[in-house]
């Protein structure tokens, strides 16, 4: 049976989640199983395996999968133990690495390294090429370990590169040494004055370490990633990087290889080498070259190359080709070769099809290098294995598998397979597959075959496994090892009776090909010429492998942006690159209008004598985007009863709901006409709203006043208590408070008020308590001077103030829609302007795209409940009180109001300082305005980015009452609700094609 476990939002490279694979696979009970992050292409491989359920297809980019075809439904049970057990393991590991700067975004890792010069990418080829896009953008050179990167994406990624005077080395770059600094799968070299340029992995290792045990060191080895000769993307990299080794005077010596180059490429590439001032041995796989050229030499083998490199390091004649004493009993008739790289398997085929006499390739698919006869020569490392599972430099299952059908097949004599040491690869291979060595040695005997196996090992005495007790390891095992894989080839052939043919070769006159040589660019330079400041984007080893080497490491612990969806990740890139709009500036100007916003109290009237559609008819307003009655949650269908009934447009509740339904009602968003509405958002014609302006602006915005708690219109409730409060709001409150306003000569600021309530405790949409003190404050001294108030509504009115902790919130929101459209008068720039909603949706808006909402599916506040409610008896979020968080409090301010966070559902102090850091990394600035002492005196966060919401999948956090679902119960909690990220997709997607983004 299959059964599935989903880790939402849970994180970790593809290696780790490989070798977690391996780890699990064997448990009792289990026939298959596979752990992987959901992004579409390991939903496909998932699906190849088997191991495709509903739940997997529902996961997202950022969510761990766990699918495993069980014996027993309680063997799942075993597997995430096994599972939970390994990621602890793994991640303890990690924080013992001490010192390596840990960051989640591109602006925080440039900003804890700002003159960083390389990136490291090594996480999914189907989001590689969009990052390496935005390191170049960042003005870093690119290492690609990551492969499945389209011709088409590497192409346009070199060519960027080569303008900007950047390299882009890879993709599918396994190797690379940057003065001495190992970078990725790659060995402990000493340095030198040898420079590598080469198209693979393994052959650089090959040629490095050959290079190391000779006694000489290499001063840099650049790999260009394995399709940079291809005729499509010709040669970028390599050329550019030949140019910067020749103006590097510690490179004395250059070797350039590659597998077989397009003719085109070939050909540029040697005619730039012929003008070379220094010695350069060139090795173009597959080719067997008849001489040398002066100063311009033209290798069979890595051997050659690397043992000629050390010759003319030294001052020392030309050697002869490199033999080792052959044993030429033959045994069996086949070879059976089992490779982790494709230069050594690559090498490995051309010096059989040379024995053999055979002309042409000889490859198949399936990573075969060679197949013909019986012999096979095969890339164990070929994507065909290696995709969903791990490498054979870290795993020893696909080399034990494939060695055990060899000597199955009574055919074969030797099996010849490769190890390689260094940092990435696994950490004893010859211990574990020596077993199966023996154990297949004795099968054979016992058949009364001879079967033999030969090795290479491909190392360096410093690097950590060590070299010379894995030779000996194997050696102890009946393994006959070699020094050099064409050695071991060679060895090979001879006890199958074969040989290949290596003729020593004349140095003849070197023919120069005339050509312009460009100088190489400064940045890329200064990358050959020190050491890498490297910000390492995926596996963690390779950052702290370069830290060791003593460089400055900012590792970026990413995720797929924006959920792994490649057409959003493209429109943020497009928005990021833009040049004709600065879209940073834009929202830049936006903070600013913000920050210099003067919201002032200007009066207290009815809503119709501010709002001129409201005496176009029967017009009720409401919260969120727009909305027709018929649609909208039961509670706030209460709401516009209540509304209805104290307008007196009708006089009992079926009248109330009759017109309601029959269309003569005209319902209208408060947004459109400058206002906001808490809750249900319901406003009429003869309710008292604040008139707060933006005095620095000049606009203004209108909000209603807070009811105090209890059975409220707000909350759905329309009893004859509401509607009386209602009326004695309308008639003695609104009217008491719109006087003592309009007694102050400049009205009464905001601003000061908030600041002040902030520091003792106010977030401005839970806790509101400080502030309306401070309201209250002012206005009551002048309405204890209103002579013509009766004594009895002063009192009511005073008492009302004193008991309504959350009076100011509806002053905040007022306030804030005054700050919010005054900045939206910037129509560029991705900063949202507002959020609400109205019980189906939430809507949002943003200022480069007006007064257009989008929409998403309305969420159902989480939170605490009062004593007989719980989250079944909730409605789903409305109101329009979320322009609070829109100008960064409220939830964003969590912080703020420690007081109140268990209230809301946010646990304790350390919860609520987690919740508002994690706001920060979706907004801008800071509001210096709004200073949070108990935050370290630091502002508010300000400037809500749709772009970093959409890049980080973070949504703001919004602090909200909770209402009964059913219209009269009012409200029944308080907790925190989250927009859906639909609004923000759809918001980046509208800006990115308004300005011309075409996907």
């Amino acid at each position: 049976m299959l059964k599935t476990v989903v880790k939402k939002g849970s994180y970790q490279d593809s290696v780790v989640l490989m070798l977690l694979t391996n780890a699990i696979s064997g448990l009792e009970g289990v026939n298959k199983v596979s752990v992987m992050m959901a992004t579409p292409a390991n939903k496909d491989i998932f699906a190849q395996s088997g191991l495709d359920t509903p739940e997997l297809l529902a996961a997202t980019a950022n969510d761990m999968v766990v699918v495993a075809d069980v014996e027993q439904e309680d063997v799942i049970n075993v597997v995430m133990e096994k599972v939970e057990e390994f990621l602890k393991q793994k991640s303890q590991a990690s924080s013992a690495q001490a010192g390596t700067e840990v960051v989640k975004s591109w602006d925080k890792a440039t900003a804890k390294l700002p003159d960083a010069n390389l990136a490291v990418i090594s996480i999914p080829g189907a989001y590689a090429a969009l990052e390496a896009n935005r390191a170049l953008d960042e003005g870093l050179n690119v290492f690609m370990f990551s492969d499945n990167v389209s011709v088409e994406d590497e192409k346009a990624l070199k060519e960027k590169a080569h303008s900007k005077g950047l390299v882009v080395m890879g993709p599918d770059c396994g190797t690379g040494i940057i003065q001495g600094v190992p970078v990725a799968f790659t060995n402990s070299v000493t340095p030198g004055s040898i420079g590598i340029i080469g198209a693979s992995g393994t052959g650089i290792q090959e040629l490095t370490t050959i290079i190391d045990r000779l006694g000489e060191g290499v001063e840099n080895a650049i790999g260009t990633g394995g399709r940079d000769l291809y005729e499509d993307i010709g040669g970028i990299t390599m050329l550019d990087t030949i140019e910067a080794m020749e103006q590097n005077d510690k490179v004395k010596v250059l070797i350039v290889i590659s597998k077989p180059p397009a003719k085109a490429v070939r050909e540029k590439i040697s005619a730039r080498l012929s003008r070379y001032t220094k010695p350069v041995i060139t090795l173009f796989l597959g080719e067997k070259p008849e001489f040398h050229e002066e100063n311009f030499y033209h290798a069979y083998t890595l051997d050659e190359a690397a043992r000629l490199a050390v010759a003319l390091v030294r001052n020392e004649p030309i050697p002869t080709v490199a033999k080792d004493p052959l044993n030429s009993a033959a045994c069996g008739k086949t070879l059976k070769a089992y490779y982790s790289g494709g230069t050594l398997a690559g090498e490995a085929a051309m010096l059989l099809k040379d024995a053999l006499n055979i002309e042409g390739s000889g490859a198949k698919a399936d990573g075969f290098m060679f197949k013909q006869d019986g012999h096979i020569v095969v890339d164990l490392g070929d994507d065909v294995y290696t995709q969903g599972k791990p490498h054979p430099m870290i795993d020893p299952a696909k080399r034990i598998e494939s060695m055990r059908e060899a000597v199955d097949d009574a055919t074969t004599g030797v099996i010849l397979f490769d190890i390689v040491l260094g940092y990435g690869s696994h950490e004893d291979m010859a211990t574990a597959l020596i077993p199966t060595i023996e154990e297949l040695q004795q099968k054979a005997k016992a058949q009364n075959r001879d079967v033999a196996f030969v090795a290479t090992v491909c190392g360096t005495r410093s690097d950590y496994q060590g070299y010379d007790e894995t030779v000996r390891k194997l050696k102890d095992a009946g393994v006959e090892v070699c020094e050099t894989n064409k050695i071991a080839v060679e060895k090979s052939l001879a006890l199958l009776g074969l040989q290949f043919n290596e003729p020593a070769k004349p140095i003849k006159a070197k023919t120069v090909v005339q050509g312009e040589n460009r100088p190489a660019s400064e940045q890329l330079l200064r990358l050959l010429s020190e050491k890498p400041k490297i910000i390492n984007i995926g596996l963690k080893s390779f950052a702290d492998v370069a830290e060791k080497f003593g460089c400055q490491v900012v590792q970026f612990n990413w995720q797929p942006p924006a959920g792994g969806n490649i057409q959003l990740i493209k429109a943020l890139n497009f928005l990021n690159e833009y040049e004709a709009v600065d879209i940073d500036e834009a929202n830049r100007k936006v903070i600013a209008k913000v920050v210099a916003a003067a919201p002032i109290i200007r009066d207290n009237v009815l809503a119709k004598t501010v709002i001129k559609e409201l005496n176009e008819g029967k017009v009720i307003l409401h919260a969120g985007p727009p909305i027709q009655y018929k649609d909208m949650p039961n509670t706030v269908q209460g709401s516009c009863v209540g509304a209805v009934l104290f307008e007196k447009w009708a006089t009992d509740e079926a009248s109330a709901r009759a017109l309601l339904e029959s269309g003569e009602i005209k319902f209208m968003p408060c947004h459109h006409v400058n206002a906001v509405g808490p809750m249900g958002g319901i406003t009429t014609a003869n309710m008292p709203v604040w008139v707060v302006e933006n005095a620095t602006d000049g606009n203004s915005a209108y909000c209603t006043m807070n009811e105090g708690i209890g059975k409220v219109l707000r909350f759905g409730a329309y009893s004859d208590e509401v509607v009386k409060r209602l009326e004695w709001m309308r008639d003695i409150l609104g009217p008491t408070l719109g006087k003592a306003i309009r007694s102050m000569e400049n009205g009464l600021a905001v601003n000061p008020l908030v600041a002040k309530a902030i520091a003792m405790g106010d977030e401005f949409h839970q806790r509101n308590i400080a502030a309306s003190m401070s309201f209250f404050k002012e206005v009551a001294p002048r309405i204890t001077a209103m002579s013509d108030l009766a004594d009895n509504d002063k009192y009511d009115v005073i008492k009302f103030l004193a008991d309504t902790d959350q009076f100011f919130l509806n002053i905040m929101m007022a306030a804030s829609k005054a700050i919010m459209d005054g900045a939206r008068t910037i129509t560029d720039g991705t900063v949202v302007t507002a959020m609400c909603r109205n019980g189906v949706h939430f809507g949002i808006r943003i200022a480069g795209m007006g007064d257009e909402w989008f929409v998403g599916p309305v969420n159902t506040p989480q939170g605490l409940y009062f004593t007989g409610y719980d989250g079944e008896d909730a409605c789903p979020d409305i109101g329009d009180s979320a322009i609070t968080e829109t100008l960064g409090v409220g939830g964003m301010a969590m912080i703020a109001a420690p007081a109140v966070t268990r209230f809301v559902g946010a646990g304790g102090y350390e919860d609520a300082l987690r919740t508002s850091n994690d706001m920060m990394e979706i907004c801008i600035d800071r509001n210096p305005n709004y200073v949070v002492p108990n935050w370290n005196f630091q502002g508010a966060c300000l400037g809500v980015d749709a772009r970093l919401v959409v890049e980080k999948g973070i949504t703001p956090v919004i602090n909200t009452g909770i209402a009964h679902k059913v219209a009269g119960f009012g409200q029944i909690g308080a907790g925190t609700v989250r927009p859906p990220l639909a609004c923000f997709e759809k918001a980046v997607l509208a800006y990115a094609r308004k300005l011309g983004f075409n996907e």
